[in-house]
């Protein structure tokens, strides 16, 4: 019998594999898809991030990443980070990272998934396989997270994300997060000739629409885009518990607020040292609380921001404070960073 069974062959899942093979741990990751696996997102690592993946020994390609700029088309407000850089890295990349490290420490990948879950006082069955406990890793919309009931409804207006890649030199070493009334297009430097463009949005729209919200970055993006639009959402996920017995959730099927903070990566990685601290003390129970102690700021920040966003008065007063207020705008994005 091994020790894990992680449902999920993504950053979060293969995060957790690397962590548990380091810790002694026997792992058999479940993932149906070839690598690299593509999603919806920013492709922005804060520096936390950025740390948390050298300690485990991934190598990162990408481009240097050195604050955050917001603008709404008049007032522009910049912030460095203190602590080194973050990394701006399209997503099939640092899967290709995460998997070259997990194969490195011989983490078995299976071409399996993952469907009814089975577990007693002792192990979890599923896929033919039995092991001491077993990891969802399976995403925002977690189909082992809707098996055991976890999920929780959320009444807000949901929240979507779509992202395209353009040939362009990157013309600042910032992402740069535009805002205008109904929605927010993340800028993020990926290599000398590329950027990545996310747009965070309520309004249900086609990519070519909700960027004709953004006349400036539209204009310097016009005609050089090189790659399909990819899509995500609903964003928001609320999640009853993170620990149905011998299962565990981490990464986005642990639950998640938004990208508004760029804290995706950062916190299936620090919730995954965390997972398997616990079970390699055959304490799974304790995972619950380490969670909500290592996401306690980004649940803090982004909720307060989105709260702030959804506001019809607070939501124009975003940018001109952080312009106003440039030791504050700094202090939150390094808190974040």
């Amino acid at each position: 019998m091994i020790d894990l069974l992680i449902a999920g062959g993504g950053p979060a899942g293969l995060a957790t594999a690397i962590h548990a093979v380091s810790a002694g741990l026997d792992v058999v990751v479940a993932e149906p898809r070839t690598a690299p696996i593509d999603k919806a997102c920013g492709e922005g690592l804060m520096p936390g991030a950025v740390r948390a993946l050298r300690e485990l020994g991934v190598q990162l390609p990408g481009q240097p990443i050195h604050g955050i700029r917001y603008l709404d088309g008049e007032r522009l407000a910049e912030a460095r980070f203190r602590d080194g850089p973050g990394r701006g890295v399209r997503r099939t990349a640092l899967h290709e990272a995460l998997s070259r490290r997990a194969a490195d420490l011989g983490v078995p990948v299976v071409p399996l998934r993952v469907g009814t879950v089975d577990q007693d006082s002792r192990s979890v069955t599923a896929a033919g396989l039995t092991a001491r406990y077993l990891v969802a890793a399976d995403g925002l919309h977690s189909p082992i997270r809707r098996q055991f009931g976890l999920e929780r409804a959320d009444p807000r207006p949901p929240r979507y994300g779509l992202r395209r890649h353009f040939a362009v030199a990157p013309w600042t070493d910032c992402v740069e997060v535009h805002w205008s009334p109904r929605s927010e297009a993340y800028v993020t430097p990926l290599a000398p000739d590329l950027v990545g463009v996310a747009v965070l949005t309520s309004q249900r729209a086609p990519f070519e629409e909700q960027l004709a919200s953004f006349p400036a970055l539209a204009r310097l993006l016009h005609a050089h885009a090189t790659s399909p639009v990819r899509g995500a959402g609903p964003l928001r996920r609320r999640v009853r518990a993170r620990v149905a017995g011998r299962v565990l959730l981490v990464g986005d099927a642990a639950g998640y607020i938004d990208a508004l903070t760029g804290e995706g990566i950062s916190l299936a990685l620090a919730g995954a040292a965390h997972l398997v601290r616990c079970v390699r003390a055959d304490r799974p129970q304790e995972y619950e609380q380490a969670w909500h102690r290592a996401s306690r700021r980004y649940r803090l920040l982004t909720e307060g921001l989105l709260r702030a966003r959804s506001h019809p008065r607070l939501a124009p007063r975003i940018v001109p404070l952080a312009t106003r207020l440039p030791a504050v705008f700094s202090h939150l994005v390094n808190q974040l960073a």
